[in-house]
């Protein structure tokens, strides 16, 4: 797995020149979170679609 500045480092290189700041660091936060997810999927620590379908309809109440 490359570094977090290698991470960052190609996030960078891949946006446009026009970028603003705010493009950028909507990028490198998707990309934190992928990360993240990623890495609960590999622990286990998921929920089924049902139960997050049930925990959503209480957010409504």
């Amino acid at each position: 797995m490359p570094s977090a500045k290698e991470q960052i480092t190609r996030i960078l290189q891949d946006q446009p020149d026009d970028s603003s700041y705010d493009e950028i660091l909507r990028e490198l936060a998707l990309a934190r979170m992928i990360e993240r997810g990623l890495t609960d999927s590999d622990a286990g620590r998921t929920i089924s679609h049902e139960e997050m379908g049930r925990r959503i309809k209480t957010w409504r109440n």
